[in-house]
């Protein structure tokens, strides 16, 4: 029986093209009231383009939508939004320079009176207690603008919650937010599950969809693999789903032992942020900053790369102190860095690959103050190739790749100037299992070339399988210095709160 009853949300035959390329083909899905339904796939697997046509972003080439029954025919947000079907997305969707409140309600204010007034009291009221449900302390009147990442995602999830959709998509939910606010964020998901909400679930964190998930459906190339019971599944299998191949270890083995020390820090401090730090890092090592969201792990690294010099403290690069005031400093000095935010620092999203992955390194490419265009060429394509960065070619605008793949342009870029220190922030945050096996594959590779890697991370699965040694923060302040063998979760969580 189509449709069926016992189903929210169905979705059959779903095929979608851009210029001859089928990002979708003949997709499936069946979402439960009161379940959460989780989405896996790789990046690339088709996975944002489904979402957008179920928040009515695009017009299907095929195939149809059911909610609760009726065959969705409109494509605007505002009727999805109307019909119950609201979205968290990955990239936060804000105005900065409007309110939490007016961001929560924008669109849908309340007015007053004759004139009709915009009614700021009532919708600072309302929004005053979303945040408390969502267990975010700032006040409703609070700019956007000054709220964290972590924070505006938080904001994002009372706003979806205000709509009282009857299908929540989200998107990544967790992937700018401390371990705290996941379980205030999962919390919410089993009331709003109690109430009868299908959440639809977006994530590349394994041990999330154990937690959360009642069933899994997988999409592999914009094509349907299957749905499973979320308990049945294992993490070996579900990856083998995803990727259409078995990876043995996440994690590859360190073969190389450290050399020289290339960098080393003594009591770098900056107002505010953090405050005598110290550590090295070796040649051939990877060395990891742990620490909860605001512990100062990304005010070091914008420190070290002279985005946000330190106000003390000694730099020293082979034993040579040296002074960064800016980017441009660094990578003259050898330091390269991945911003945790790669859409905002990391890559110009209107230019090409090519363009990208030369930016850093331009000077190498120029002679007499014209750039040799065949060199640079050569060497983006041999970096590209390297990275196996999936494009339609090397003209193709970064903005238009997948998540993945612009990491993957932002690490290229770093690498193409050839640095001796690497700063990698947050380097696998939104990307799939299979790119974050390459990408650990590259840090591996890296260190086998005599690079030092810095990696910051939340998640410490991901700290304890790479990193030689790790470094603790809390409140801008070193708590631990740990080696390998000796650092667990536990431990280091310890530190972290100390």
């Amino acid at each position: 029986m189509f449709p069926n009853p016992d189903f929210i949300l169905q979705v059959r035959g779903l095929s979608k093209s851009f210029s001859g390329v089928k990002a979708l083909e003949n997709v499936q899905l069946d979402v439960r009231r009161g379940e959460v339904h989780a989405l896996m796939g790789e990046n690339g697997a088709g996975k944002s383009t489904f979402m957008k046509i179920l928040m009515g972003l695009l017009a299907p080439d095929a195939g149809e939508v059911w909610f609760e029954g009726e065959r969705l025919t409109h494509t605007s947000v505002h009727a999805h939004l109307a019909k119950g079907i609201a979205m968290i997305h990955q990239e936060i969707l804000a105005v900065p320079a409007l309110t939490i409140a007016q961001n929560i309600f924008l669109g849908r204010e309340t007015i007053h009176g004759f004139w009709r007034w915009l009614n700021d009291t009532d919708i600072n009221q309302k929004a005053a207690q979303l945040l408390r449900q969502v267990g975010l302390s700032r006040s409703p009147q609070t700019p956007m603008k000054d709220l964290s990442v972590a924070e505006m995602q938080m904001v994002e999830i009372a706003k979806a919650i205000s709509q009282q959709a009857k299908v929540i998509i989200m998107d990544e939910p967790t992937s700018a937010i401390t371990d705290k606010e996941v379980t205030t964020l999962f919390g919410i998901i089993r009331e709003l599950k109690n109430q009868g909400v299908a959440i639809l679930y977006i994530s590349h964190k394994m041990d999330e969809i154990e937690q959360i998930a009642d069933r899994v459906t997988v999409l592999r190339d914009g094509h349907y693999v299957a749905t499973e019971d979320a308990q049945s599944l294992t993490t070996n299998a579900l990856i083998a789903m995803m990727v259409g191949r078995e990876i043995a270890t996440l994690y590859p083995p360190s073969e190389r032992t450290k050399g020289e020390v290339v960098l080393s820090v003594e009591n770098l401090s900056k107002a505010g942020k953090f405050e005598n730090v110290n550590f090295e890092v070796h040649a051939g090592e990877v060395l990891g900053m742990a620490g909860l969201m605001g512990a100062g792990r990304t005010e070091v690294a914008r420190a070290l790369y002279g985005l946000d010099p330190a106000d003390s403290g000694q730099i020293a690069l082979y034993g040579q102190v040296t002074t960064i005031r800016s980017p441009k400093e660094a990578i003259r000095q050898g330091i390269g860095y991945v911003s945790e935010d790669r859409k905002g620092w990391g890559f110009v999203p209107m230019l090409s690959v090519k363009e990208n992955l030369s930016l850093s390194s331009l000077r190498q490419f120029a002679r007499n103050g014209w750039i040799n265009t065949q060199t640079e060429t050569e060497n983006t394509e041999k970096m590209a190739h390297q990275l196996r960065i999936k494009a339609a070619n090397m003209h193709q605008k970064v903005t238009f790749l997948s998540g993945g793949n612009q990491q993957k342009v932002v690490l290229g870029k770093v690498l193409l100037a050839l640095p001796q220190v690497v700063i990698l922030d947050e380097p696998t945050r939104g990307v799939d299992v299979g790119a974050k096996f390459e990408i650990y594959t590259l840090i591996r590779q890296l260190t086998q070339r005599g690079l030092a890697v810095i990696v910051i991370s939340s998640e410490l699965p991901e700290i304890l399988g790479l990193c030689d040694r790790i470094v603790v923060l809390s409140k801008g302040k070193q708590t631990a210095l740990l080696a390998q063998h000796e650092a667990t979760q536990e431990k280091i969580m310890h530190y972290a709160v100390h």
